[in-house]
């Protein structure tokens, strides 16, 4: 039986980070969902199809990977998708708290359904979609932090006037 997990987030834009993760975790799993969520709590650059496409390049379309847009709860979703392994990233301590209420709040839903923290590489910690937005909203360079398409789909969110 092959071993399917979730990577869910906002993805607002992907990041190498976020690539990084993706790759790394199909060292230990033969297919990964890639879940776009729709935060309601978020306002996003990107729509949720133009996050779909960005991660579809940032992966070079790797067959192992399948993408999806989803609203509501990661372990609805997941559940729906046939996972039972949640894939989350820790860039910093901070980040710790926030991610294990969830996975806690996670295994109360969905008790079936395990949660795997990874660390980020060490040149990608820093990195954020935040950070990412808000150096390209200032026309700074963010091709060492983003795959080329999805530094080209910021400089057209951003053209400099």
């Amino acid at each position: 039986m092959p071993r399917v997990a979730l990577y869910a987030g906002s993805f607002d834009p992907i990041t190498n980070g976020h690539s990084d993760l993706i790759r790394r975790s199909l060292s230990f799993v033969d297919r990964l969902v890639v879940a776009v969520a729709s935060n309601i709590s978020k306002q996003t650059l990107f729509t949720p199809e133009e996050r779909t496409d960005l991660i579809r390049a940032a992966v070079d379309n790797d067959p192992r990977v399948s993408v999806q847009h989803f609203q509501g709860l990661t372990v609805d979703f997941a559940k729906q998708a046939g996972v039972l392994m949640i894939i989350r990233g820790l860039r910093a301590a901070s980040d710790f708290e926030y991610e294990y209420q969830m996975a806690l709040m996670n295994r109360h839903l969905a008790p079936e359904m395990e949660t795997v923290f990874m660390v980020p590489s060490l040149d990608t910690t820093y990195i954020s979609s935040s950070l990412v937005r808000e150096v390209a909203r200032f026309h700074g360079d963010v091709s060492s932090l983003v795959h080329p398409s999805v530094e080209a789909a910021l400089i057209k969110k951003f053209p400099k006037t």
